[in-house]
C-alpha cells in the first residue's frame, strides 16, 4: 500500500510537472515601441517605405535562421505558425514583421509619383489583405502565448490594419469607423499606465488615428467637417496617416479638376494667356492655392520648415505645368498662333516661378540671420558664418537677373512690365548692398580692418541709393524699405568701429613688428614651416607684423639639409654577352686515362 501510494504520488507530480511545461511562462512584446523603433530608424522617419520594407525583409530571414524555422531547399513548402510552434517570443516576431512587410509594401505602391493605375491599385488592396490576415494571427496567437497587455496590444494592431484596408477600399465606412474606434479606445487605456515614453508614443498613435476617425464620419455625413479643416488635419506628421494623406491627396485632385475647369485664363503683368490643356490648368491650380497659403495673414505664425515645405510643393506644381505645356508645344505643328500663346504662357509660368524662387530664397536669408544672431546653431551645435549669407545673396542676385531677362526678352512690352523690370533692377540693387555687407563682416572676423572698412563704405552707397529709388517708387515695399534703413545705420556704425580697430593696430603695429622681428631665427624652434623667407623673395605677402601670420618667421633652415651631388657613372659592359670567343679545347691539358697513367700519380 506505501508503495501503491507513493507511484501515484509519483505520478502525480510528473503530471503536474508535464503541465507546467506546457503552460510555460507568457511572453511580453511592446508591440507600440518596438514597431515606432523600427519604423523611425529604418526609412519612416522620412516616408522612405521601400528601404523598410527591404529592413522586414532581412528581419524575417535572420529570424527564420536563428530559429531554424526554413523552409528547406528543395520545394518550397511554407511552414504553418501555429499554438504549437511558438515555443519563443521570435515566433511572435516573425508574424508581427511578417504583417508589417506587407504592409509597407502597400504604402510603397500607394506613394508612387503618378499614383498607382488599376493594376498596381489590385496588387496594394491584395498587399493590405495579407497584412490584416497576418495581423490576425499575430493577435490570435497573443491571445494564447503572450499577457494580457501585449494581446491587449496586438488587437489594437489588428483593428487598425483591418480600417486602413476598408480605408483604401473606400467602402464599409462604418467598419472602418469602428476599427480604428476599437485601437483608439485601446491606445487610450494603455497610455494611462506604464513608463513616460510608452505614455508619449500612445498618445502619438491616438493623435495619428483621430484624423482617419474623423474623415470616415465625414464619408458617413455624420460630421460637419469641412474641407478646409481636413487640410489642416493633414498637416500632420506620423506613418499611421500616411494613408489618410494619399486619400485627401486624391479628393483634392478630385475637386481641383473640377474648379479647373472654369481657369480658361492665366493672368500675368496685363497678358492673358488661355489655357486649354486641363493638366496644365490643375497643376496651376493646385500651384495657387498653396500660394494662397503663404500669403494669408495666419502665415505669419507658420514655422519657417513648413513655409520651405508649401514651397517646394508650389514649385513642383510649377514645374509640372511648364512640363505639360512643352508637350503642347512639342505637338503643335506648324499652328503658329498656337505657339505663340503657348510660348506666352510659359514664359509667364517662368516668371511666377523665379518670383516664389526670390521668396523663398529670401525666406532662408532670415532663417541665417537668426541663426547668425546666436553664433551657433541649438540642434547642430555648427557656428553659422557670413559666408553663409553672401552665398546666398548670390544666388538671389542671380535670380533677379535671371527674372529681368525673361520679363525684358520681349519685343513690344506693356508698362507693367517695364515697371517689373525696374522693381527687379532696384532689388537687385538692395541685394548687393546686403552681400556687401556680409561679405565686410566675414573680413571683419578675419582681423583684415582695411578691407572691412571699404566694404562697409561700399554697402552703406548701395543702401542708400536703394533707399532713394525705393521712397521714390509708388506703391513700394515697405519691408524692404525698412531693411533698407536698418542696413545703413548698421553700415555706419561698423565702419565707425573697424575705423577704430584699424588706428589701434596701426598704433600698435611698430611695437608687434619689433617683437615680430626679434623672434626670427635662423634655426627656430623645430617647428614644422611651410616655406623660410628666403624662398618667398618674389612673394609680396608679410611675414611679420600681420595679424594672419601664426607664429615666428625663420629665414633659413639650419644646418642646411643633405643634397645630393653627382657621382661617377656606372659602366655596364653590356657587350660582353654577345662576343662569341674561340674555343681552347686544344690548349687545355688532356687527362691521361687507363692503368698505366694511374702508376704515375
Amino acid at each position: 500500500m506505501a508503495k501503491n501510494s507513493e507511484t501515484s504520488a509519483m505520478e502525480i507530480d510528473d503530471k503536474k510537472s508535464i503541465n507546467s511545461d506546457q503552460i510555460g511562462p507568457k511572453f511580453s512584446i511592446n508591440v507600440l515601441q518596438l514597431l515606432k523603433s523600427a519604423q523611425m530608424q529604418h526609412g519612416l522617419r522620412h516616408g522612405d517605405y521601400t528601404r523598410y520594407r527591404r529592413y522586414c525583409t532581412a528581419r524575417l530571414r535572420r529570424l527564420y535562421k536563428s530559429l531554424k524555422f526554413t523552409h528547406g531547399r528543395g520545394k518550397y513548402t511554407r511552414k504553418a505558425i501555429t499554438e504549437s510552434t511558438v515555443t519563443e517570443v521570435r515566433f511572435l516576431h516573425l508574424v508581427l514583421y511578417t504583417a508589417e512587410r506587407a504592409w509597407s509594401h502597400a504604402m510603397e505602391k500607394r506613394q508612387l509619383p503618378d499614383g498607382p493605375n488599376a493594376r498596381q491599385r489590385i496588387y496594394l488592396i491584395g498587399r493590405l489583405r495579407k497584412a490584416v490576415k497576418w495581423a490576425t494571427l499575430f493577435s490570435n496567437l497573443c491571445a494564447i502565448k503572450a499577457d494580457p497587455r501585449t494581446s491587449l496590444e496586438s488587437e489594437a494592431y489588428a483593428s487598425y490594419m483591418k480600417g486602413n484596408l476598408l480605408f483604401e477600399q473606400d467602402q464599409n465606412w462604418e467598419t472602418a469607423l469602428k476599427n480604428f474606434k476599437s485601437a483608439r479606445a485601446v491606445y487610450e487605456e494603455l497610455g494611462k499606465y506604464g513608463d513616460v515614453e510608452n505614455q508619449v508614443l500612445c498618445r502619438e498613435r491616438v493623435e495619428e488615428l483621430e484624423p482617419s476617425i474623423r474623415y470616415c464620419l465625414h464619408k458617413i455625413g455624420e460630421s460637419n467637417v469641412k474641407t478646409s479643416e481636413l487640410l489642416q488635419i493633414g498637416e500632420m506628421e506620423g506613418p499611421a496617416l500616411d494613408l489618410f494623406k494619399s486619400k485627401l491627396e486624391a479628393v483634392m485632385a478630385e475637386a481641383r479638376s473640377q474648379q479647373a475647369a472654369s481657369l480658361t485664363e492665366f493672368h500675368w503683368l496685363g497678358h492673358r494667356f488661355p489655357i486649354s490643356n486641363a493638366k496644365t490648368r490643375v497643376a496651376i491650380l493646385k500651384a495657387q492655392e498653396l500660394e494662397k497659403d503663404l500669403h494669408v495673414k495666419a502665415a505669419d505664425s507658420l514655422p519657417a520648415e513648413k513655409k520651405l515645405v508649401i514651397f517646394d510643393k508650389i514649385f513642383t506644381a510649377y514645374h509640372e505645368a511648364r512640363g505639360c505645356i512643352r508637350s503642347d508645344l512639342a505637338s503643335a505643328g506648324n499652328a503658329e498662333n498656337v505657339k505663340d500663346e503657348l510660348y506666352g504662357l510659359d514664359k509667364a509660368v517662368s516668371a511666377v516661378l523665379g518670383q516664389r524662387t526670390i521668396e523663398r530664397n529670401q525666406l532662408l536669408v532670415s532663417i541665417v540671420k537668426g541663426k547668425l544672431t546666436k553664433q551657433r546653431d541649438d540642434k547642430t551645435g555648427k557656428v553659422t558664418k557670413p559666408e553663409e549669407l553672401v552665398r546666398l545673396y548670390d544666388l538671389l542676385l542671380q535670380n533677379t537677373a535671371d527674372l529681368s531677362d525673361l520679363v525684358s526678352s520681349g519685343r513690344e512690352r506693356k508698362p507693367e512690365e517695364v515697371k517689373f523690370a525696374e522693381e527687379c533692377e532696384l532689388k537687385s540693387l538692395a541685394f548687393r548692398a546686403e552681400r556687401c555687407f556680409y561679405l565686410a563682416r566675414s573680413y571683419s572676423l578675419a582681423g583684415k580692418r582695411t578691407e572691412a572698412y571699404a566694404l562697409y563704405c561700399r554697402a552703406r552707397s548701395h543702401a542708400e541709393n536703394a533707399l532713394k529709388d525705393f521712397q521714390r517708387m509708388a506703391n513700394s515695399d515697405q519691408m524692404m524699405i525698412e531693411e533698407l534703413k536698418t542696413l545703413c545705420k548698421e553700415c555706419r556704425s561698423n565702419s565707425c568701429i573697424e575705423h577704430a580697430k584699424g588706428i589701434i593696430v596701426e598704433e600698435k603695429a611698430s611695437e608687434n613688428l619689433s617683437n615680430k622681428i626679434s623672434t626670427i631665427s635662423i634655426s627656430g624652434t623645430g617647428k614644422k614651416v611651410d616655406k623660410f623667407l628666403l624662398e618667398k623673395l618674389d612673394v609680396y605677402e608679410s611675414a611679420v607684423g600681420d595679424s594672419n601670420v601664426k607664429g615666428a618667421a625663420r629665414i633659413e633652415a639650419f644646418p642646411p639639409a643633405f643634397q645630393s651631388i653627382a657621382r661617377n657613372p656606372i659602366v655596364l659592359d653590356l657587350a660582353y654577352n654577345f662576343i662569341d670567343f674561340p674555343s681552347l679545347e686544344n690548349r687545355m691539358k688532356k687527362d691521361r686515362k687507363g692503368f698505366i697513367s694511374r702508376l704515375w700519380r
